[in-house]
């Protein structure tokens, strides 16, 4: 591996290289909480919680937990929105030596069985509200134990009680079964200190079990280390706004990303929770109450997927709002369209901030982000220079070589925030992490793009995500910024749809800032504007505007969901032909019979 940093001088006060905690999750957790045992740890709709306070009820729930039977190296599943039992049930299960799988709350029943069997969860955190999901299930599934949680659990007397007479009352009661408690009921079974001290943990153990996106293929469990989310924590510590100073104990983050994706849990709580920071647990996204909590709070970070920050451009809360404290906006998760960037910036700069929005990159096998835009400096098309500690190379996906600065191949990362592997995955494990001649491990992302010579990195598409136009490669993401940069387009996404003469062509979906304009007149004016912008075999050969997209639970437009669509028109339409070629050969059958009778008569 080349040591050579030439991203160096634009670093900054971010430093290359970071030293980090050989302890546990929740040992890092309690170490702040010893520090700063007043400050606000999290937040939740008003309700306030110290960390004092925050670590005795996370020992409590360990507590609960030991007596209950769940034992270090079991598995417990984690099914829920960002509220304060999902923090707490999680650092809990690290102050055990127990495994925490994440999975996003809105999973489907048949989702929820696939992960509770692959993780082998003998436990289950959920919401009162996704409990039917989990019932229908629960005779298939590992589960010893279901914990159910309301969200009047932490709302104080007034604000739960306006709940259940406005949400909570939809919610059915949850089913007698003795597998299935309560968390207040579950809380009191332990006690208020673990019979048991913090269960001692090799750095390189399995501590956390995410998913991925699932888009493309089966999802897979992607094993993480304690050592690799206190990594994360350290490096993404010492961000911040040169201007400002770096994170700071107080300083707050908007966590509006959900637990089960690793830049909600690593960034927006972990590295927080772990300097002192304040955590805004926001259940469920809306522009309005994020736009609300960003006036009200005023916090010090921000973070999201491009989605957010082009809702937040809508929300007149926005407008008003003083962000002249803000030390960081950053996007991560997708692509940032170029016009969702400056337009935010505007936005920002309205509101009083010194800082811009700051692309990203990661993805849930280094944890979460493992690049960022510094800050004083932006790249059209680049998602910034490595965190602290991280390298990258780019190989050419066929051989493996490595390329020269500005040659598009494979995207490789290495750094102590590399997963230790999937789950029960040896051989997709050996796919993606491969050790090189010098003893290095690197991760192979299968994403597409390049790094210039003062080692900035630039993201394409993922490589499976490519259209093959009459043999020609085809990237979605370049035909969706030209797109996008349209004075009339909001949002848009280009996909391969089969085609008889060039095997794929491409087909975008738009939706319009004004819905009335869409028609053949606007669907021309499209495709001659991506004309003059790019190559013709990457032009759209076809427009079809829908007043939303298919998005994925983070926020994601969901492209694979467009492609499955297109390929069911496809084939309905080869198999209505496949009938009219049977009829017509039925028919000149028919005729040829008939003939040959007629003949004979």
């Amino acid at each position: 591996m080349k040591n050579a940093t030439p991203w160096e001088k634009y670093t900054g006060t971010v430093p290359l290289s970071v030293e980090y905690p050989d302890q546990t999750l929740y040992g890092a957790l309690r170490d702040q909480a010893e520090r700063t045992p007043d400050l606000v740890a999290w937040d939740f709709l008003g309700l306030k919680n110290s960390y004092r306070q925050f670590l005795a009820d996370v020992d409590r729930c360990a507590a609960s937990l030991i007596v209950m039977g769940l034992k270090k190296g079991e598995r417990a599943t984690v099914c829920m929105p960002n509220t304060p039992q999902a923090i707490i049930f999680f650092y809990a299960l690290s102050r055990i030596g127990a495994v925490a799988s994440m999975i996003h709350p809105l999973s489907a029943s048949d989702e929820i069985l696939y992960y509770l069997k692959i993780s082998k969860s003998k436990w289950a955190l959920t919401l009162d509200a996704f409990v039917p999901n989990f019932t229908v299930i629960l005779d298939k599934s590992p589960l010893e134990k279901l914990v159910v949680a309301k969200l009047g659990d932490y709302m104080g007397n007034i604000k739960s009680s306006l709940f259940y007479l406005t949400k909570g009352r939809k919610i059915k009661k949850v089913s007698s079964d003795e597998r299935i408690l309560w968390w207040k009921d579950f809380m009191d079974r332990g006690g208020a200190v673990p019979a048991e001290p913090a269960a001692a943990m090799d750095r390189k153990e399995p501590a956390v079990i995410l998913y991925s996106g699932g888009t493309t293929g089966r999802s897979k469990g992607i094993m993480l280390s304690n050592g690799n989310f206190n990594a994360l924590a350290r490096q993404t510590q010492v961000q911040g706004s040169e201007v400002l100073g770096h994170l700071k104990a107080g300083d707050a983050v908007l966590a509006i990303l959900p637990v089960c994706h690793g830049f909600g849990l690593a960034v927006c709580i972990h590295s927080f929770l772990t300097f002192g920071g304040k955590c805004i647990l926001v259940p469920k996204f809306s522009a309005e109450l994020v736009g609300k909590l960003i006036r009200k709070e005023r916090p010090e970070i921000i973070a999201g997927v491009p989605t957010l920050y082009e809702a937040l451009l809508t929300d007149p809360n926005m407008a008003k709002a003083d962000m002249s404290n803000l030390k960081g906006a950053f996007a991560g998760g997708d692509k940032v369209p170029h016009s969702i960037k400056l337009r935010f910036d505007e936005l920002l700069k309205t509101a009083g901030a010194r800082v811009p929005l700051r692309e990203g990159y990661g993805l849930t096998e280094s944890v979460t982000v493992c690049a960022v835009m510094p800050e004083a400096e932006y790249r059209k098309g680049s998602v910034g220079i490595p965190y602290p500690d991280m390298f990258f190379k780019i190989v050419d996906p066929e051989t493996g070589k490595e390329l020269p600065d500005g040659e598009e191949g494979e995207i490789c990362v290495t750094g102590p925030t590399v997963m230790l592997g999937y789950l029960d995955e040896p051989e997709e494990t050996a796919q993606v992490l491969r050790t090189d001649e010098e003893g290095v491990t690197w991760l192979y992302t299968g994403d597409l793009g390049h790094k210039d010579g003062d080692g900035f990195i630039y993201f394409k598409l993922r490589l499976k995500r490519m259209i093959k136009v009459s043999g020609i490669a085809v990237y979605p993401t370049q035909i969706e910024e030209v797109i996008d940069a349209h004075p009339q387009v909001h949002l848009v996404c280009a996909v391969g749809v089969p085609d008889t003469y060039q095997i794929q062509k491409v087909k975008a979906f738009v939706v319009l800032k004004d819905s009335s304009l869409a028609g053949p007149a606007m669907e021309q004016e499209l495709i001659d504007w991506c004309r003059t912008r790019i190559n013709r075999w990457s032009c759209p050969r076809e427009i079809e505007f829908r007043e939303e997209l298919p998005l994925t639970k983070v926020g994601k437009i969901a492209y694979p969901v467009l492609e499955q669509q297109e390929l069911g028109k496809t084939r309905e339409t080869w198999e209505l032909q496949e009938q009219i070629r049977n009829d017509l050969l039925e028919d000149e059958s028919e005729m040829l019979r008939e003939r040959e009778k007629f003949s004979k008569e």
